[in-house]
């Protein structure tokens, strides 16, 4: 049935920056189309765990993980190649990272990296790209300008495109309307609606609102542990766990 589908599974997982701990024994299952939210207090371990989707963590030094993570089936840790893992589980950031060049080659650039060279193909990446993460009307006409010139939500949408141009499976937001103004905010709220037919969304956010606008499941974090986990309607209006009650109800945190 669809939505039923494991996406991403975590088993056991442990991880230290050197001799911190910052998760503790997190077992998880992500479900296939659907929008899991991270939540729980800064330095709780959300982010932590995000970055073990796409093994960012990898770039941090003293960063260890123990346990299993399968996306689609494989482990991650053991046997998969990190170029085409990062390729199949996309990532957008906090504030929006264009990179100093046009729109067209921002969006461009990963299918470039992947090979893709001939002109019209990358023509039709790069419309259908900008046209999924609904700002192509907005760009159409200044494909060559800079991408550092649109606004902060039009450029955090140039990079959603940049993240779908190499066609992941997965796609990670590390709380992406933060840096936002409401309106953009409520674009990209919009957007991953639309986006969860095609990908798997997993979405870090201190918004606990957008939490229960937009996800499916949400997750609570405390001190690396994760407390609740459930639908979304559950955990917003019956949580089993009292120190999740607490956060919601705004108690702390």
């Amino acid at each position: 049935m669809n939505g039923q589908k494991i996406c991403i599974s975590v088993r056991s997982v442990n991880l230290f920056y050197e001799t911190f701990q910052a998760l503790k024994d997190i077992n998880l299952d992500i479900t296939e189309n659907e929008i899991t939210a991270f939540i729980g207090p800064s330095g709780c371990g959300k982010t932590s765990l995000l970055k073990c989707f796409n093994r960012m963590n990898d770039l941090i030094e003293g960063c260890r993980v123990t346990g299993e993570i399968t996306v689609e089936g494989v482990d991650i840790y053991k046997s998969a190649d990190v170029i085409s893992l990062r390729r199949e589980v996309g990532m957008v950031f906090q504030k929006p990272n264009v990179f100093p060049m046009s729109i067209y080659d921002n969006v461009a650039f990963g299918p470039r990296t992947h090979g893709v060279s001939k002109r019209s193909d990358l023509d039709a990446v790069v419309s259908e790209s900008l046209k999924s993460a609904g700002v192509w009307e907005e760009v159409k006409d200044n494909l060559n300008k800079s991408a550092l010139s649109i606004s902060g939500g039009q450029q955090q949408r140039v990079c959603i495109a940049r993240a779908l141009a190499v066609q992941p499976k997965i796609l990670l937001m590390d709380e992406p309307t933060s840096a936002l103004d409401p309106i953009s905010t409520g674009k990209i709220e919009e957007l991953c609606e639309e986006l969860k037919k095609q990908y798997t969304i997993v979405i870090v956010t201190h918004n606990m609102q957008q939490a229960t606008r937009m996800s499916d499941k949400t997750a609570f974090f405390m001190l690396g542990e994760m407390l609740e986990f459930g639908e979304t309607e559950q955990v917003f209006s019956r949580p089993r766990n009292q120190k999740c009650e607490n956060y919601i109800t705004g108690r702390f945190g």
